[in-house]
């Protein structure tokens, strides 16, 4: 039985239980025995499901569905049965727009004012939400939702995402969100995902020769959580916030969803960007008398490309729109469940295409493996290396990126793209709501400015929940969003978000009644290289500039200025200042005061751990270092997996193949250099050894290793080269077994488990490390490739 949504006092949370205060009797026999029944606390009547969809790093001009030239008829669908938003703004990152998602609240006042990865102690940048601004996900569990998340998070600080947390700021149970399946970080692998049930991690499963692919995963997992919930509790509403890794590199995908594109780019970026805004004007998603903004200072011409690698930048886009077109056919799945529940014309949808503009981290020529660049070797991805592998691009032998041109077309018809918050190619995001039974509207645009800040007041309103004043005995902190529903039933109301600031990296801009004031700091692939206040401001009136393609700062001095102090207003006001352009300086936890999971010398390892990020493991990189373990062999001897760090495309690996010890280094997947025992361990207990000592003179260098048993070298080698930033995205250190994709081509993604008995396994570093070496300016592109 439910209780009266009108006697319960929603503001609240968790809604304080009612003592009985009736007559209390002897014998539960005796006829003046009453109490009442107890009521399952539900969502006020009328309460819908929600389902919020976020897309990552698709820009305005991607999807079919805001002129784009990838078929997404699944969220064209959604359209059909509800609305368009062509003024609906994101952050310009990853992480700040997920956490204003999901708190209703602007990216710096949760603490998101970078990526987790380059967090500070200052208030606005701390990555850490606090706990006066409790996230949708719990206040709709708190008053009786089912709340689950699917697919991608990556608000977990770097220093708490290992497997033991702490989980305070996870999906589950910190978010409130009651399931999650999904990976923690910026990225992963969609072949060998790595993946997390609620706080556990969790082996696919499947290898891509079986058919595996993350986003067909996480879509089973979503519409099989979905039919359990309506079978069990049906009267219950959900929320759902499914997230998928896609579009964000690598761009990973069936080989027949890219085919599907063949010879679709040839005409390059700059054509492709004149086509999409044709098309743009006839949805009138922009309107006819839109300009198009002329291409970004920094993007070559498709014709200023080389001739004879153009073939393999179409194929870039190719697969790059066969991964979208995938990622809508997989959010049909979810749609068509919904259906067939019977639940979906009460269901409000969000499909947000788009946590950011278009990414332009993947230089301007693309790449077949992101290792490439976060490395600073990409001067070994020759032209015609990619070439070479263009049949690689989207498969399991890939880890790609799309080229800077092929972004900027992606948010057409604006400048710019992701990390730009200055202007509308870094955050405007074509975005669809759909309820059939709560939005009378069908197949129509709204125009009104919005903000990912405004879905969940959104929310609240649709489902007849007040903004609760306390949570957890804590105070709360209002929302800053504006609740959308007022333009739902009404194209022409006037828009209520009227002000709006906008900062990432030092890139800012406020909007406000129709202005725009704005100040690009920086280019997405370059470094700071000016103080704040060199910054050039340019002005657009909105009502004529759709595009921002008129600065009319010259004309209009006052007007910018009195902008320029509505920034700084809003900036104090939001916790961004200060704002923080440094580069070098925010890789020095000990500098900005951010914790460092693990410290010291020496690390130990024990049978069972795995998916260890490098956060929060021991850094060999660029110096002399150890690997021991405490092994039993047994009499048939041992094959497999000691201690392993890193993937098919970077990393290290000591394991046994038919009784001998081994050393793997794999280069970028180009070059695995190994160290082959003398002879085969001899059955029972060993303490095996990996040295590497480092040959210095700079990053990168190679090493010589040597193989020990017990004390006495079975085994030299050589590695002629290391990587001198990062093995892997998303792969990790794991003991006794190689999950993921593999880093030694002599086994495989699967049995590769150590077949005898580890004690522990220790990593050891030397003194000799010349990581200090490292170009300060390229580790901020690693943290922002990263996201």
């Amino acid at each position: 039985m439910a209780a009266d949504s009108t006697d319960i006092q929603r503001g609240t949370l968790p809604i304080p239980d009612l003592e009985y205060t009736g007559t209390v009797t002897y014998d539960a026999s005796d006829p003046d025995t009453s109490y009442p029944p107890i009521r399952r606390l539900l969502p006020p009547d009328g309460s819908p499901n929600v389902l919020v969809i976020l897309v990552d790093d698709t820009g305005f001009g991607a999807s079919s569905s805001f002129g784009g030239p990838v078929e997404t008829p699944n969220f064209e669908r959604v359209a059909a049965q509800g609305l368009k938003y062509t003024r609906f703004h994101t952050t310009a990152l990853c992480s700040p727009t997920r956490a204003a998602l999901l708190s209703g609240r602007n990216h710096h006042t949760v603490g998101m004012g970078g990526i987790t990865e380059i967090a500070t102690s200052a208030p606005g940048y701390s990555s850490l939400r606090p706990n006066n601004c409790a996230p949708l996900a719990e206040i709709l569990k708190l008053n009786g939702y089912s709340t689950a998340q699917f697919g991608k998070c990556h608000e977990v600080p770097v220093w708490e995402s290992s497997p033991v947390g702490p989980f305070d700021h996870w999906p589950h149970p910190g978010g409130g969100f009651e399931y999650f399946y999904g990976f923690i970080g910026g990225e992963t692998n969609q072949w060998y995902p790595a993946i997390y049930e609620n706080t556990s991690p969790l082996e696919p499963w499947g290898t891509p020769d079986e058919g595996y692919h993350f986003m067909a995963d996480m879509a089973d997992k979503a519409i099989a959580w979905t039919k359990q919930q309506k079978a069990l509790a049906p009267d219950k509403p959900f929320f759902t916030y499914f997230a998928p890794g896609a579009t964000h590199a690598p761009h990973h995908v069936p080989k027949e969803w890219a085919d599907k594109y063949r010879g679709k780019f040839d005409q390059g970026w700059d054509k492709l960007r004149e086509e999409t805004f044709a098309r743009q004007k006839e949805l009138g998603v922009v309107p006819r008398e839109a300009t198009l903004t002329a291409r970004s200072p920094g993007i070559p011409a498709w014709e200023e490309m080389s001739e004879k690698l153009r073939p393999a930048l179409a194929r870039q886009m190719e697969v790059y729109a066969g991964f979208l077109a995938y990622t809508d056919h997989h959010v049909g799945r979810v749609l068509d469940s919904l259906d067939d529940l019977g639940v979906l014309d009460d269901t409000l949808v969000y499909i947000i295409i788009g946590d950011n503009g278009a990414s332009a981290e993947g230089t301007m020529k693309g790449t077949t493996n992101e290792s490439f660049i976060i490395n600073h070797m990409d001067h070994l991805e020759t032209e015609d290396y990619m070439i070479e592998h263009i049949d690689d691009l989207g498969t399991p032998d890939s880890y790609n990126h799309y080229a800077i041109g092929w972004a900027h077309a992606m948010d057409t018809p604006y400048q710019w793209t992701k990390q730009v918050a200055s202007h509308w190619g870094g955050t405007r995001n074509g975005t669809i709501v759909s309820w059939p039974n709560g939005i009378a509207a069908r197949g129509e645009i709204r125009d009104q400015f919005a903000h990912v800040i405004d879905v969940a007041p959104t929310v609240l309103a649709a489902a007849g929940i007040p903004e609760p004043s306390t949570v957890h005995g804590v105070t709360q902190r209002p929302f800053e969003g504006t609740a959308m529903n007022y333009s739902f039933d009404d194209g022409d109301a006037p828009e209520q978000h009227e002000t709006q600031y906008f900062e990432m990296l030092g890139n800012r801009a406020i909007f406000h009644k129709g202005w725009t004031a704005v100040a690009k700091h920086k280019d997405p692939w370059l470094s700071s290289s000016h103080g704040l206040d060199a910054d050039v401001w340019e002005l657009y009136n909105v009502e004529d500039d759709w595009t921002q393609s008129h600065d009319l700062a010259g004309e209009h001095p006052d007007k910018l200025a009195e902008l320029q102090r509505l920034f700084l207003i809003q900036a104090a006001r939001f916790k961004v200042l200060p704002m923080d352009t440094r580069s070098a300086e925010r890789f020095n936890n000990e500098l900005v005061g951010r914790p460092t999971l693990i410290q010291g010398t020496s690390q130990v390892f024990y049978p069972g751990m795995k998916r260890l990020s490098e956060n929060s493991v021991i850094n060999v990189k660029n110096k002399s270092h150890s690997v021991t373990a405490k092994v039993t062999i047994p009499e048939s001897g041992a094959n497999g997996v000691i201690l392993v760090q890193g993937g098919a495309f970077g990393g290290w690996s000591v394991y046994t193949r038919d009784g001998y010890l081994k050393y793997t280094y794999n280069v970028l997947g180009m070059n695995e250099y190994t160290t082959t025992s003398d002879q085969p361990l001899s059955p029972g207990e060993h303490e095996v050894r990996m040295e590497f000592e480092y040959e210095g003179g700079g990053l990168g260098k190679g090493g010589t290793v040597t193989l020990s048993a017990d004390g006495h070298p079975i085994g030299t080698g050589k590695v002629e080269r290391t990587l001198p930033f990062m093995f892997s995205m998303d792969e990790t250190v794991d003991v006794g077994i190689d999950v993921a994709s593999p880093v030694s081509s002599e086994y495989g993604p699967t049995g590769n488990g150590f077949t005898g008995d580890i004690a522990w396994a220790r990593i050891d570093i030397g003194e000799d490390d010349h990581s200090h070496l490292a170009d300060p300016e390229h580790r901020m592109t690693i943290a922002m490739t990263k996201q």
